[in-house]
């Protein structure tokens, strides 16, 4: 490629660009945008015909390959926005119904009291999660002899829920997760 005096050039390896001052015969002498001039070889140069800048101007936005992209990135974000909206990414309301954790003591309580105040909570932060729309519910109760489980699925089955095992990492054996279903046909 021949260059003259005044042309714009780019350097290949470098993110260097300036303007052709002198021309020696192998050697071409390049002021960059800073003004330091420097020497390179006719093969490390590419002449600039017009400024970036300038050709992002005339670009045409309705260029298929630009549109293209424009639209993937588009469907992106609504992936990701519907993904956000999946029923397990919202935290669940946790409740535990330890006995310890609902009276300050159990002295005099019979069993049977001890499982009324259990179910009567959960009942109460059931009701509750519904009216405030709160889709998942986790009851913890842990394992014992399992009368407190089995009372508690009695109860749910009540209400348009749909019961499963709580995550095994997070409670062990001992919790109930619980999806409130607005639409009964969900």
């Amino acid at each position: 490629m021949k260059f003259k005096e005044g042309d714009k050039v780019a350097v290949l390896d470098a993110a260097i660009r300036g303007v052709v001052l002198k021309i020696d015969k192998s050697n071409i002498l390049v002021e960059d945008d800073d003004g330091f001039e420097i020497s390179f070889t006719e093969n490390q140069l590419v002449k600039i015909d017009k400024d970036q800048n300038e050709l992002s101007k005339f670009s045409d936005i309705n260029n298929p390959l630009l549109r293209a992209k424009i639209n993937s990135e588009s469907k992106k974000r609504v992936f990701s926005q519907k993904k956000n909206k999946k029923e397990g990414t919202i935290p669940p309301m946790e409740v535990d119904l330890h006995i310890q954790n609902l009276v300050k003591s159990t002295k005099g309580m019979q069993n049977f009291d001890i499982l009324n105040i259990q179910l009567d909570t959960a009942k109460h932060k059931l009701e509750f999660a519904i009216r405030k729309r709160i889709p998942r519910i986790v009851f913890i109760h842990g394992v014992g002899e399992g009368v407190l489980e089995k009372e508690l699925h009695y109860l749910l089955n009540r209400y348009t829920v749909r019961i499963s095992q709580g995550s095994y990492l997070k409670y062990g054996e001992g919790a109930t997760e619980v999806y409130i279903l607005q639409n009964p046909r969900e």
